[in-house]
């Protein structure tokens, strides 16, 4: 188990049955957040960067959406409020968002296709917690 999945299940607030699914929403998530970046940072040192500033700021945004998204979950706040749900359909905008900018240009340039995958992958990670919520 990783070491935020030890955390996550030594905290005192973990609720059952979505502790699995928490877990693979911030990991999904820091992951998502690290490939946005650096396919941001490829984007403005590709030769057609004027064709790729949207994707890159994409990119961006959705990095800042999915860490705002992590660190609201391992905090365990405010989930009986909607407050989560309303941060994971947030996360799950940006990413579905960014997939697309970047699948746009897949074609061409890999960093976009490996940024796309990490998008879905953490779009539909937390679109299963927000299932099991």
């Amino acid at each position: 188990m990783s070491v935020v999945g030890q955390m996550l299940y030594a905290h005192p607030d973990d609720p059952e049955g979505v502790g699995e699914k928490v877990r693979a929403v911030v990991e999904a998530c820091g992951l998502c957040a690290q490939v946005c970046v650096v396919c941001a940072d490829a984007c403005m040192r590709e030769e057609t960067v004027a064709e790729l500033v949207s994707c890159a700021r994409s990119d961006l945004d959705c990095a800042d959406l999915c860490e705002a998204t992590q660190r609201v979950l391992v905090r365990r706040t405010a989930e009986e409020d909607g407050f989560v749900a309303s941060v994971l359909q947030a996360c799950v905008q940006a990413c579905d968002r960014c997939a697309r900018e970047c699948e746009e240009h897949a074609e061409h340039h890999e960093h976009c296709r490996v940024c796309a995958e990490a998008c879905r992958a953490c779009s539909r990670a937390c679109q299963d917690l927000l299932d099991a919520l």
